[in-house]
């Protein structure tokens, strides 16, 4: 292998080679190439609209035992269905097929799902522009539509 230029004018050189080197580290790669944005159904975007397709109860792995309930949601900007999780206990008698609901990531490592619930990667925040807490606390009731 050659030597790396070491003279006074050299910095460019050395920049682009360590440029090449760089293409070997995969998180590089993956950002350079966009593959995260490309793969991700928000499309980059922090939240997202969608509407409720139906209602669904995932298994939780191994050790616990428990059906997380979920629901299937088709998104407004781009027609395609996630899965999002209902958090708080009583969250599935609010939500209601039909219903427009606002989902954001679970907060796992990478944008990947997080705790028991496999392949879950979202979680609904509000139910028909309510904020989904406050309708399973009970402080604020659905509008009739």
């Amino acid at each position: 292998m050659a030597k790396k230029p070491r003279g006074e004018f050299a910095a460019r050189k050395l920049h682009t080679r360590r440029q090449k080197f760089r293409w070997k580290d995969r998180y590089y790669k993956r950002r350079m190439l966009m593959l995260d944005i490309k793969a991700d159904p928000l499309e980059g975007a922090p939240m997202a609209r969608g509407i409720v397709l139906e209602k669904v109860g995932r298994e939780s792995k191994q050790p616990n035992s428990a059906i997380r309930k979920c629901v299937r949601v088709q998104l407004i900007k781009n027609g395609k269905v996630v899965t999002a999780f209902l958090p708080g206990d009583g969250a599935l008698n609010v939500v209601d097929e039909h219903d427009e609901v606002l989902i954001e990531g679970i907060g796992g490592s990478r944008g990947r799902s997080m705790g028991d619930i496999p392949g879950v990667r979202w979680k609904v925040v509000t139910v028909n522009g309510i904020a989904l807490k406050d309708l399973v606390v009970g402080k604020k009731e659905k509008p009739r539509r």
